[in-house]
């Protein structure tokens, strides 16, 4: 069964509503954008926050509590958009395989770790490789490239 962690009341409500206003806004809080996908059943466009990463060069997506609906729809879809305020830039999505995961997880707890930490399984930014390979099959990763 695909690893889920799902959101309690305080950040379904309250503290993911207040980073989406914001974002929405114009306001990025370390990186923060919406991800707009669209359903991989109903069609219809499905918002989340985000944090987006930027690691050597290169833009990624980490999925911190897990498979996710927008990690599902993501799939299915192939890409969607990144909004920031009043720009919106469409994104392809490319699925990171796990024996590549662990630096940019690891580049992700550097810059995110007060926000997502808890959601790791007690695997920090300085555990060993081992701890991060060991959990990267529980936090699927798209790095972002332009839609062309």
């Amino acid at each position: 069964m695909a690893y889920y962690l799902k959101p309690d009341w305080f950040n379904n409500h309250v503290f993911n509503p207040a980073i989406a206003l914001m974002t929405r806004a114009g306001i990025s809080i370390w990186g923060s954008r919406i991800l707009r996908v669209r359903g991989r059943k109903s069609g219809e466009l499905r918002s989340n926050p985000v944090n987006l990463l930027t690691h050597e060069g290169k833009q990624y997506l980490v999925s911190p509590r897990g498979h996710t609906q927008w990690v599902r729809n993501i799939r299915v879809s192939g890409g969607g958009e990144l909004v920031l305020g009043n720009r919106v830039q469409p994104v392809r999505a490319v699925e990171v395989p796990d024996a590549e995961k662990a630096p940019i997880v690891r580049a992700y707890l550097k810059r995110f770790s007060f926000e997502v930490g808890m959601f790791f399984k007690g695997v920090k930014a300085d555990s060993p490789e081992d701890d991060l390979t060991r959990i990267a099959p529980d936090h699927p990763v798209f790095r972002i490239e332009p839609a062309t």
